[in-house]
């Protein structure tokens, strides 16, 4: 009996040391199968508030900024993104703009833009110190945008910000200030879109082999992503962001779901996340599936563009948009939302199983607006008093009630109509509930989904007020009494005990 024993203790212990084994040399493969194995970590989970940048050489022009390296070749009229059609018509204005500000496409391209990007006040320290006073809890700078502009030292382009431009690694000195301020460092790249967003013309630079680094190699506009940029430019570009700068966030633009990218979206998500499996970290890809699904559910994190879900997704999800309503890079023209809709935003989407991305839009050298430093500022000083309610906290069996619907889709944001004071969300963490009016109340506060049938309230607490306050249930509805005497900014925030 003792050897049985002696023997299926060693065959238990085998068993163990097997799994363990297994568990700690698990990789994923390069197929959904492994992929859904795949989890969003607590850490981005607990996070909700995150920090955009758009800033480089298309913060030059100051007008027109967007997309300025694609219109300013638009000389014909609208140019289809999907085929690359050319409506005819008026020419864009960034073209005119261009040709008036800086001289003929052909002889001053976007390529002598790049040196005009000068970042002579850039301060990484303020920047970050702005970004955590704000209460981010991570920060997402653009690696590289649509116009082929490494802001990173690339060993891939020579048309990268320590060879042309600022002869500095732009995105490393940000990397290393997020992460030294102890905050969540992530990586974006609008790459995938650079093969079709010029207009290659003979009459312009960018119909120059010459620049074919830049500009990508001549074909014609809305031609598929030939097999060979993606092998020879796209991918060992994204794998040096990778590699060199370990973002815990990698964060992608469209055109990835393009039918070109398709045998590179499972190897992309097995690399990432066995390079964050190697340094005991599990990283997030964060991907829009705007085109297609090309990541199924459970294999990375849904990315919303200006847009929003209009109720509780499974699987946690992302807006990014921006401060500003009409430009993501600093233009002249910005016309900036209120820290008021902004904050009713990230709270109507936490209590959706969401968090918001915000982006800035920095001048060309280096200085944040204050418009936009102050709007930061703001909400932070909401965060401070009512950061319970967000930061670690999660949906609840409904997100709220109230008249005002959100529009979904891409960009759906510019169809939404601001928010009533009928308007609520429920967030929870541990175990408080905790119901938001999203805009300040100017009388009594009635919410009928806490009717005393569902659940018998004890007491409210309003954050960042320290009186009471007076509520009563009936079997159709919660009514709280308004404090007369509260001064609160932007959305209320009441904390129930049941």
């Amino acid at each position: 009996m003792k050897q049985l024993a002696l023997l299926i203790s060693l065959v238990l212990l085998a068993s163990c040391v097997n799994r363990n084994e297994q568990e700690e040399t698990f990789r994923y493969e390069e197929n959904w199968e492994s992929l859904q194995n795949y989890e969003i970590p607590q850490w981005m989970k607990d996070a909700k508030f995150g920090i955009f940048i758009h800033w480089g050489p298309n913060s030059v022009a100051e007008l027109h900024t967007d997309w300025y390296p694609r219109w300013m070749y638009s000389d014909k009229g609208h140019i289809n993104i999907q085929t690359g059609e050319i409506k005819a018509g008026k020419p864009h204005e960034a073209y005119l703009y261009h040709k008036e500000k800086f001289g003929d496409q052909n002889e001053f391209g976007y390529k002598d833009m790049i040196p005009m990007w000068t970042m002579e006040n850039f301060n990484p320290t303020e920047w970050v110190s702005l970004f955590k006073e704000a209460g981010a809890q991570y920060v997402i700078p653009v690696a590289e945008h649509h116009d082929g502009y490494a802001l990173y030292e690339s060993s891939y382009t020579p048309w990268n910000a320590t060879k042309v431009g600022p002869k500095y690694d732009v995105f490393k000195a940000l990397a290393d200030e997020i992460k030294k301020q102890g905050l969540i460092f992530g990586a974006s790249s609008h790459l995938a879109f650079n093969y079709n967003y010029y207009n290659q013309q003979d009459y312009f630079d960018t119909g120059n082999p010459e620049y074919a680094d830049l500009y990508a190699p001549p074909h014609e506009l809305g031609d598929s992503v030939s097999q060979e940029w993606l092998s020879d430019v796209w991918w060992p570009r994204t794998k040096e962001i990778i590699d060199k700068y370990n973002p815990d966030v990698l964060w992608f633009d469209f055109y990835l779901d393009r039918p070109e990218f398709v045998p590179y979206h499972k190897k992309l998500a097995a690399y990432y996340y066995n390079t964050g499996i190697e340094r005991d970290r599990t990283v997030v890809l964060q991907t829009k599936n705007f085109h297609f699904e090309s990541y199924p559910e459970g294999t990375h994190m849904f990315d919303l563009e200006r847009s929003k879900s209009d109720n509780i997704r499974k699987e946690y999800w992302q807006t990014d948009t921006s401060i500003g309503k009409n430009s993501w890079y600093y233009s002249k023209n910005w016309i900036p939302k209120s820290a008021q809709e902004l904050v009713a935003d990230l709270v109507d989407i936490v209590s959706k199983n969401g968090c918001l991305l915000l982006n800035i839009g920095p001048k060309k050298d280096g200085t944040i607006p204050e418009d936009q430093q102050k709007t930061l500022l703001n909400i932070g000083k909401w965060l401070k008093i009512n950061g319970e309610a967000i930061y670690g906290a999660t949906h609840w069996e409904v997100f709220g009630e109230g008249p005002t619907k959100t529009n979904t889709g891409h960009l759906a944001e510019s169809k939404d109509k601001g928010y009533t004071e009928q308007d609520f969300r429920f967030t929870i963490n541990g175990d408080k509930l905790y119901a938001i009016a999203l805009v300040p109340p100017s009388d009594s506060i009635e919410i009928d989904y806490l009717n005393v049938d569902r659940m018998k309230i004890k007491s409210i607490q309003l954050l960042g007020y320290d009186g009471e306050v007076s509520f009563s249930q009936t079997k159709e509805k919660l009514i709280i009494e308004k404090p007369e005497d509260a001064v609160l900014d932007y959305s209320w925030v009441f904390k129930l005990a049941y």
